[in-house]
């Protein structure tokens, strides 16, 4: 039997359709995560992202909360590298995301950041109490005013209402 040769247009056009239908086949993976991408109504402010604006406005706002906490606190739990992380490690065990604070806590460590500050103020964290569900960044606040002072007092729970029927407690005299 004799072998066949093959034709030159199979030589020189096989290589090409190979290359054709995978650059094809590219071009539809890279264009199917942009279609669904772009898929949603378009609606500003509900992928979690802030305006410009506001988003500027909350970056100077955690720059100056760690500027003051540096003026505030004496010694290296002042730097603003153990500011910043030793908030974020209360924010975490607060949040009970205790694997993610500890590895937050050896960095912290390792800028030589004082690892009882942040004991104390978890132990400020805890004392204040529950938080408000209804204040959205009550928790940074409360973190704030604990690293700025841990030793401070909860605050006074709010009287207690009268029961309905009931007469009034007499008034000291």
């Amino acid at each position: 039997m004799a072998k066949k040769l093959s034709s030159p247009f199979n030589i020189v056009f096989k290589p090409l359709t190979c290359i054709l239908q995978l650059a094809v086949f590219g071009a539809l993976l890279a264009i199917v995560p942009l279609a669904a991408a772009q898929g949603g109504d378009g609606k500003a402010g509900e992928d979690g992202k802030k305006p410009p604006a506001e988003a500027a406005k909350d970056a100077a706002r955690k720059v100056a909360e760690i500027a003051e906490a540096g003026r505030l606190v004496q010694g290296p739990a002042g730097q603003p590298e153990c500011v910043w992380t030793g908030r974020r490690i209360v924010s975490l065990l607060w949040r009970d995301d205790l694997d993610t604070a500890a590895r937050h806590r050896e960095l912290y460590e390792r800028f030589g950041c004082p690892a009882p500050h942040v004991q104390s103020a978890f132990r400020c964290i805890v004392r204040q109490g529950e938080l408000d569900p209804k204040v959205p960044d009550s928790l940074n606040e409360r973190v704030h005013a604990c690293w700025v002072n841990p030793q401070l007092e909860p605050a006074a729970p709010a009287p207690a209402v009268a029961a309905e029927g009931a007469p009034p407690a007499p008034a000291p005299q």
